[in-house]
């Protein structure tokens, strides 16, 4: 564990979230309607389905939202349409980007988020050409002021149920899990009625790069801000430590 904590940046995007809870359930529909049509409506046989669920329950949406989601995916399987897509670049002074997008226009997308890197000076990049700074890791981060407990405890939790790693920072815990085991560890500390505040599998940049510059922090703010308007764009993954 570097003791990175990212506690206070999802803070900061839950904040925004907010402000903007259609955008996020929208986001989250289309997740669920894709898992649905890959899986089916039943999120005990569905890996992808039960992990989008979690993320939803995360970012507050409501139970009957969620459960309407699922039901009108069901019904209109064959007219889903959206892919997954994956975008890599450079923002300023080669912040690594990777932009995931789930779209029913590629076309289109690929247009917006090319706009959205060159507005900020920063280009497009290869598939591959950032992603292998990056770890896919199951990441779960709970608020200690939700969830008042004695650390080693909530530690053997986690790790019994599977987990990899645990750390303690002063807002938080943090417990990462290998992709595939995932599912297992949320569920089990959902079982025991632990809060969590972010839980999704995710990309952690295995070094973080400061910027001093703040033109080059205000063109990245630009990009990423770009990303985070576009409803197409699901996730945004940087190494930018901010």
């Amino acid at each position: 564990m570097s003791g990175h904590s990212k506690f206070a940046n999802i803070k900061h995007k839950k904040e925004k979230n907010d402000a903007a809870k259609g955008k996020i359930f929208t986001i989250i529909g289309r997740e669920i309607a894709v898992a649905v049509k890959e899986g089916g409506p039943d999120p005990a046989n569905n890996y992808k389905l039960a992990t989008v669920i979690a993320k939803a329950k995360a970012n507050n949406m409501p139970n009957d939202t969620i459960e309407r989601g699922i039901k009108k995916a069901a019904g209109d399987v064959g007219n889903v349409t959206y892919e997954y897509v994956t975008y890599e670049g450079y923002g300023p002074n080669g912040i690594a980007i990777i932009v995931d997008a789930l779209t029913d226009n590629k076309n289109r997308t690929a247009a917006n988020v090319r706009s959205a890197f060159t507005k900020g000076q920063g280009n497009i990049g290869t598939p591959g050409c950032v992603s292998f700074m990056f770890d896919k890791r199951g990441q779960i981060i709970i608020d200690k002021e939700e969830y008042e407990t004695d650390a080693d405890d909530l530690m053997m939790l986690a790790l019994d149920a599977g987990a990899e790693d645990f750390a303690e920072e002063e807002d938080s815990y943090e417990i990462l899990t290998d992709p595939d085991s995932f599912e297992e560890v949320r569920a089990a500390l959902e079982k025991e009625g632990v809060p969590m505040a972010s839980a999704e599998v995710t990309m952690i940049p295995q070094n973080y790069v400061a910027l001093t510059d703040e033109t080059a922090v205000k063109n990245l703010q630009k990009t990423l801000d770009l990303l985070d308007a576009d409803d197409d764009v699901q996730n945004v993954y940087h190494n930018w430590d901010e």
